[in-house]
């Protein structure tokens, strides 16, 4: 149950003067429902009413805030709407005019009557040489001064929410808030020479100047840290009780494995021998592993997972290694079935294709436990699926799938099942700490050895003529290339070059060498072109992204990547990393559309200066956010309204170990720093974790 203390801030935003029913809807799309969310929508701007100058020393396109006599009313001629309608006013220095379209005549002589002395603020023009103010944004007796917020906060509107409407409900919100008990270390406020939790969100919400506005200040830094202690720790009691649930000890004979190792052309690294290790580890202890496997493109994983599911082979139970797409499950098939031969370990493919007599068939044969390991789809959720005994889920191109699926994956075995999740997405170790902080991570930062640099060159579409002239002499001599594009057809809100279009264009040139893939083809359309690619009866391959992740053909040595300014830098990542896979040098062609924005021109830069995929991530986060990282709803990422992860990095490293202490000494959160943090995950809503502890 919520604390009785935040009630008032979780009542609807209708409780919050002028947010009616019309105006409910809006200001939910652009805040949330709940009074509390009003409290986190923070200025992204100020207004400084400070200057205070005479008539004749206004500035042009300055706010300023000035004392006047009002002079005459000049209504416009009648019947012209057009014209404005003009306010005298003066002081000793000169006279100027204030100007209102569509003027109410009886509610501007009410506001301002002729020989009253009155004070307006808004933005001075200059028209025709004289200062003049359009529809002042105050207009205040002198009994009234006290009324005006001379630094006045903006906030992000929606359509149909003006700043006089939010403002006033933002300050009923803060009214709301009730005295908060200290869940924050003393010592640790007093060191960051913090304020309490209640006088630092109304410092956020009333700036002096910009500096205040920044992450960095000292106000925005105390309620990002408290979002990101109530997120780690939340992960925290989620990975505790992770810990406390029973596991299996698997334990294997080394004898399969010998086999594998055996049949590989090359030794495995110090890095995959280190996550071996951890991974070993986790099968052998007494609880459930779930562990996240990071490693570059062409990093070896695949092998990782191999040895790892041969122990549970060698152990005598089953194991599940699952793909986010057809083409990359039966990739891995290709990739593990003649080494599981040589080991002679049993090995399926379950993907949507598999039906009727086949599909029962090898159910039947999955459920009598006369398949080692199952390689497939989202098919191995289907409720039919049973194992015999599953002791290891494999999860590969995490990022694909929600959090939800893991846990049904793991179902699968019963209670007990361990997890390893992959990615070829090299993560931050920021997003990796907010999204997977309820594993624990091993990382490959080493590529096999005899891997060659991949030459990166940035070129405008502007000479794709020598483009081709190119791809015409390496193709004689034996060369095999991507070519992507963006859209699968053209579009007119993005004129982006359509891959139909681009096949065309290049199957005129080379002829039948040319094939295409792309996601509105039929998987079995798809496996048939990519057949021909790997044997070689097609040189170049048209392809939108679904070949960005997992696709291996080792001949194939050029990649382009047509208007790569429209793609994201982990997405350039991965498809570089299609080539410079085999033996042969490789060249990666990043075509663009100029002009390119800033951001854009960085994003190549990077592509051109580095192959490391970690360094990669975390320039990807610092110029496009967190939010937009791991590319889909589902990646787990929770959302924040005060952290921002480029810049809050440090204060998320700190939260992740304070985060660990406190569940070290207080696991059940039962003292009275323990009640204040259980009522900080209440107030940031991650009250999810508090039932981990009723039920660990």
């Amino acid at each position: 149950m919520r604390p009785e203390i935040l009630f008032p801030l979780f009542k609807s935003i209708t409780s919050l003067p002028g947010i009616g029913p019309r105006m409910e809807k809006r200001v939910e799309d652009l805040a949330g429902p709940h009074v509390a969310d009003l409290c986190w929508h923070l200025p992204a701007g100020l207004v400084d009413r400070r200057y205070q100058p005479k008539i004749a020393e206004a500035k042009d396109g300055e706010i300023a805030t000035i004392t006047v006599n009002i002079g005459s009313h000049i209504a416009p001629p009648s019947g012209n709407k057009r014209l404005p309608y003009r306010v005298w006013v003066n002081d000793d220095s000169g006279d100027m005019a204030l100007v209102f379209f569509h003027a109410r005549p009886d509610y501007l002589h009410r506001m301002l009557p002729e020989g009253e002395t009155r004070i307006i603020s808004g933005k001075i023009e200059m028209f025709q040489d004289a200062p003049q103010m359009s529809h002042p944004d105050h207009i205040l007796t002198e009994a009234e001064l006290d009324n005006l917020p001379l630094v006045e906060p903006v906030y992000p509107l929606t359509q149909g929410v003006t700043q006089k409407v939010l403002q006033k409900a933002i300050r009923g919100a803060l009214k709301q808030l009730p005295d908060l008990p200290e869940w924050q270390d003393p010592a640790w406020l007093a060191k960051q020479g913090w304020d309490t939790f209640n006088k630092t969100l109304a410092r956020a919400h009333a700036p002096e100047d910009l500096a205040d506005l920044d992450p960095n200040s000292p106000a925005r830094c105390r309620l990002a840290f408290d979002e990101l202690l109530a997120n780690q720790l939340a992960l925290a009691l989620v990975r505790l009780r992770m810990k406390k649930q029973p596991g299996r000890k698997i334990v294997g004979t080394g004898i399969l494995r010998k086999k594998i190792e055996a049949e590989i052309p090359f030794s495995l690294t110090h890095a995959q021998n280190m996550a071996l290790a951890e991974i070993d580890g986790d099968l052998k202890a007494p609880w459930r592993m779930l562990r996240l496997l990071q490693g570059d493109v062409g990093s070896g994983k695949t092998i990782v997972a191999l040895l790892a599911m041969a122990s549970a082979v060698e152990a005598g139970t089953q194991a599940a290694m699952m793909a986010p797409t057809e083409i990359l499950a039966r990739q891995h098939l290709e990739t593990l079935l003649p080494l599981c031969k040589a080991a002679g370990i049993s090995l399926a493919l379950l993907t949507g294709r598999e039906k009727g007599k086949t599909r029962e068939a090898l159910l039947s044969s999955l459920a009598a436990g006369e398949i080692d390991i199952l390689v497939g789809t989202h098919a191995l959720f289907q409720d039919d699926v049973t194992f015999k005994n599953l002791s290891l889920a494999i999860v590969d191109e995490q990022h694909r799938f929600g959090v939800h699926q893991r846990l049904q994956l793991s179902g699968k075995g019963g209670a007990g099942t361990d997890v390893l999740v992959m990615t070829a997405t090299p993560i931050p170790r920021t997003l990796t700490l907010t999204a997977y902080g309820d594993m624990d991570v091993s990382r490959i930062t080493e590529k096999p050895p005899g891997r060659l640099p991949i030459d990166t060159r940035i070129l405008p579409i502007e000479r794709l003529s020598d483009m081709v002239e190119g791809l015409k002499r390496a193709l004689a001599s034996g060369a095999r290339a991507y070519w992507v594009c963006p859209l699968v057809e053209e579009s007119e809100l993005v004129q982006a070059t359509a891959a139909e279009d681009r096949y065309a264009f290049l199957k005129a040139i080379f002829g039948d060498t040319v094939g295409i893939v792309h996601g509105r083809m039929k998987a079995a359309e798809k496996d048939e072109v990519m057949q021909k690619f790997i044997a070689g009866d097609i040189s170049v391959l048209v392809a939108t992204t679904v070949i960005e992740v997992g696709v291996n053909v080792p001949e194939a040595t050029i990649m382009v990547i047509e208007h790569a300014e429209r793609f994201g830098l982990a997405q350039l990542h991965q498809l570089r990393g299609r080539v410079g896979r085999g033996s042969g040098k490789s060249s990666c062609m990043l075509l663009y559309q100029g002009p390119l924005s800033e951001t854009a021109q960085a994003r190549l830069k990077i592509m051109r200066d580095t192959e490391d995929g970690f360094i990669i991530a975390e320039e990807d986060l610092r110029l496009r956010g967190a939010g937009e990282l791991l590319g889909t709803r589902q990646s787990g990422l929770p959302t924040f309204h005060f952290a921002d992860l480029a810049s809050h990095a440090n204060l998320l490293a700190v939260a992740h170990d304070d985060a660990r202490l406190i569940i070290e000494r207080d696991p059940e959160l039962q003292s009275d720093r323990g009640q204040a943090l259980r009522t900080m995950l209440y107030l940031f809503e991650r009250d999810e974790a508090i039932r981990f502890i009723r039920s660990g």
